[in-house]
């Protein structure tokens, strides 16, 4: 199997990676997650092939993989809150109501560079939260790098009324489309090493480029 390469910080990221029992390195791209004023998908979708892009020249025979993820309530893009203010804000604004979390992902093949991508939208539902539980919950230091400004794997989870879609994009990575961008680039996980199969599985829906 090519050498993987996570392109993000991102410690739940790397331990979802870890989950599916992949060999990986990290490599931080450094590229800024600006929430500039246009379509979420497109944004997300963007930020994961620049991100891809920005590690890929370290890595020349490796398989980059990167990610972003917003949170969308009523057209406005919740990212990493700036402080304890900030996160009690964006907490207040999601109590009670749907949101949607987008995550855009990309995975990049060296040295051809064949880039696929994914757009995968989760919609979460938060009960109502007090304002006890808000100052509770930005107490314990779980928001500040968290898109929305909440970790759904972490204390949020009790705050979750109703969840419409993939779990693992919540947390910040959709396993089950990252098996499927990895399995176009040549990368099957169940069976541990390269392929130039790409038939199986169905990748409509994704784009490849």
């Amino acid at each position: 199997m090519r050498k993987l390469v996570l392109a993000s910080a991102s410690p739940r990221r790397a331990e979802l990676l870890r989950q599916l029992g992949l060999t990986f390195v990290v490599s931080a791209s450094g590229i800024r997650e600006e929430n500039e004023e246009q379509d979420p998908a497109q944004l997300v979708k963007l930020l994961a092939i620049s991100k891809a892009r920005a590690v890929a020249a370290k890595f020349p025979d490796g398989v980059i993989i990167a990610a972003d993820t917003v949170v969308c309530l009523d057209g406005e893009l919740l990212g990493k809150p700036r402080d304890a203010s900030d996160a009690a804000r964006m907490l207040a604004s999601l109590s009670g109501r749907r949101h949607e979390v987008l995550t855009g992902v990309a995975v990049l093949r060296q040295p051809d560079g064949l880039l696929c991508s994914h757009v995968e939208k989760t919609a979460v539902t938060m009960r109502e939260i007090s304002r006890a539980e808000i100052a509770w919950y930005v107490a314990g230091g779980e928001p500040y790098d968290k898109a929305g400004g909440y970790g759904i794997q972490g204390r949020a989870a009790v705050f979750v009324d109703k969840l419409e879609g993939c779990y693992f994009n919540v947390v910040g990575l959709p396993l089950s489309a990252l098996c499927r961008l990895l399995a176009i680039v040549g990368v099957r996980i169940w069976e541990g090493a390269e392929s130039n199969d790409n038939t199986a599985p169905d990748h409509q829906g994704f784009t490849a480029k």
